[in-house]
């Protein structure tokens, strides 16, 4: 797979195109991706994801606290990868490009710079300034400027249509299991591990603690988690504690915390990977250290029930 950040540097052959911002690639995205790419095969052509960096959310409403991302740039690169898409296009996602009229960014962008031969697009895929290119839209303009089209259905889970809005909602309070079966993967974190107050390690929890660098990221609902930790490409099981630890610490900081089972090494200063396989219970204040202890006893039961 190729990753472009410059659409002039692209020579690609007979261009089969879908794009959006392809956030968490999920289930939904994949349906479409994999048409894509069963299209370019029969085409003798390439397919090619016509993506944006930044996020346009990030760039026209830079003053918005929601806008919260399922991936970063490159977990959503090494999705695609895996889907095996043949070309990525990171397009630099500005104000001036968001004024663009849809027929001007299809027939100066897509057809005149990167030869499009062939675009698929989501159930309710709208696009160009004012949202304005839709399906009806977009098929007329195919007619006039020679290239194919074809439109996906929305890909239902549980009578649900799959969306990145819907996967966030459940983030947000703490459905991780509706959140990974709509991904179709475990929601991940990744982080590089810091020194802690090592409160954990006098009852007995020794924990990692980890400073996500991408603010971006979107961070699910305070609480304690099963979890899979993936060190140097080993995989833990563990559980996970995000919050406020209202028990130990009322310095109003979010803390992000992962005991990781049947391990023992230092690894300050690494970069590791959490994946989140269900939620155990919300974050509580106990009154006492022992009390805490007490219940990470039955927390760390309950991890490993799940996770095996």
């Amino acid at each position: 797979m190729r990753v472009f950040t410059d659409i002039h540097d692209c020579k690609i052959k007979n261009p089969v195109v879908t794009l959006g911002s392809f956030d968490g690639v999920h289930q939904g995205h994949v349906k479409v991706l994999e048409r894509l790419n069963e299209i370019a095969n029969k085409t003798d052509g390439e397919s090619v994801i016509f993506t944006f960096s930044p996020h346009p959310r990030q760039v026209l409403y830079p003053n918005e606290e929601g806008v919260k991302l399922l991936n970063t740039e490159k977990e959503k690169i090494e999705r695609l990868e895996m889907i095996g898409v043949d070309n990525i296009i990171l397009y630099p996602f500005t104000k001036e490009f968001a004024k663009l009229s849809y027929t001007e960014f299809v027939s100066n962008i897509l057809i005149g710079q990167l030869g499009m031969k062939s675009l698929v697009v989501g159930y309710d895929h709208r696009f160009g300034s004012n949202r304005e290119g839709d399906f009806e839209q977009l098929s007329k303009l195919s007619g006039e400027l020679g290239f194919t089209i074809e439109k996906e259905e929305a890909f239902n889970m549980n009578d649900v249509n799959v969306s990145s809005t819907k996967i966030r909602n459940a983030l947000s309070i703490g459905d991780v299991v509706k959140a990974s079966d709509y991904l179709g993967y475990n929601y991940r974190l990744s982080g590089v591990v810091i020194q802690g107050e090592k409160l954990g390690r006098k009852i007995g929890f020794p924990t990692a603690n980890i400073s996500i660098e991408n603010k971006n990221k979107l961070i699910p609902a305070s609480g304690v988690y099963a979890v899979k930790v993936i060190i140097d490409d080993t995989e833990y099981m563990g559980m996970l504690n995000m919050g406020m630890r209202p028990t130990v610490s009322n310095k109003g900081c979010m803390s992000i915390e992962a005991n990781i089972f049947d391990f023992n090494e230092l690894i300050y200063g690494k970069e590791i990977v959490v994946l989140f396989v269900d939620r155990i219970r919300g974050e509580r204040k106990f009154d006492n250290l022992e009390e805490l202890k007490a219940q990470l006893e039955k927390d760390k039961s309950a991890a490993i029930e799940i996770l095996e």
